[in-house]
């Protein structure tokens, strides 16, 4: 009796989590990208440049948020005590490309296609291995599903985000060359080692490198908006 009691509840449980998920999913789809930046496609954009930076900035901001989000719940649940953040420090694959680290840095890059590149580059750069983190991340010991979500979700929309970003940069130079240059990553192998202490740090690392970048975008945005669509008066 007691033990078909907890596996009712287990199963209640299971059921009520899958449920919130759900329903999370639904509120931030709802909320921040129901629909792409471009509704008509890259190449028959009726938006404005305005909203469309309007729209970057959001999903830039929605995407940073939940790498914070899953970097904290990683850091909590695996991290403590192993001294991951010393090892952390400047080893992420995006570290090849000059970016600027605060918005105060990013100010002295006078040139709008310039920055515009960056955001590109570092866009890119994070292709493959966010594609990499929504498959392996599963095989972590008794992962929550929260961090899985997260994975699939900033998967997608920094997909989105890409395409966005591309229209504008379309917009702002019209005819420029596209600019293909990105960072490599080639740490694949580091998230399927069985030493368990040496794959978690190469998770955590790809978290940290992933908050830390995101925040970058997500500045960058915030002044390539202030520039482009209010003339610098923000």
């Amino acid at each position: 009796m007691l033990s078909t009691m907890i596996r009712r509840k287990a199963s209640l449980k299971g059921v009520l989590l899958a449920m919130l998920l759900i329903t999370n999913m639904f509120l931030s789809k709802k909320c921040v990208s129901s629909s792409p930046i471009c509704p008509n496609g890259t190449d028959n954009c009726q938006v404005s440049l305005g909203d469309l930076f309007d729209r970057a900035v959001k999903l830039s901001h929605y995407i940073h948020s939940l790498s914070a989000e899953m970097f904290n719940e990683f850091d909590e649940r695996y991290a403590q005590g192993r001294g991951f953040i010393a090892k952390a420090i400047n080893s992420c694959h995006t570290s090849s490309l000059t970016t600027p680290e605060d918005k105060e840095q990013a100010q002295q890059i006078h040139q709008h296609g310039d920055l515009l590149d960056l955001v590109l580059s570092v866009l890119r750069s994070w292709n493959d291995p966010l594609l990499h983190l929504v498959s392996e991340v599963q095989s972590i010991k008794e992962a929550p599903d929260t961090i899985l979500w997260k994975a699939m979700e900033i998967e997608e929309q920094n997909k989105r985000l890409l395409e966005g970003m591309e229209k504008i940069v379309g917009r702002v130079h019209p005819g420029a060359l596209s600019n293909e240059v990105y960072s490599t990553w080639s740490e694949l192998p580091s998230l399927q080692l069985a030493d368990e202490d040496s794959r978690l740090f190469a998770f955590y690392n790809l978290l940290h490198c992933l908050r830390r970048d995101s925040h970058k975008i997500d500045n960058y945005l915030k002044l390539l908006k202030c520039r482009l669509i209010h003339d610098s008066n923000c």
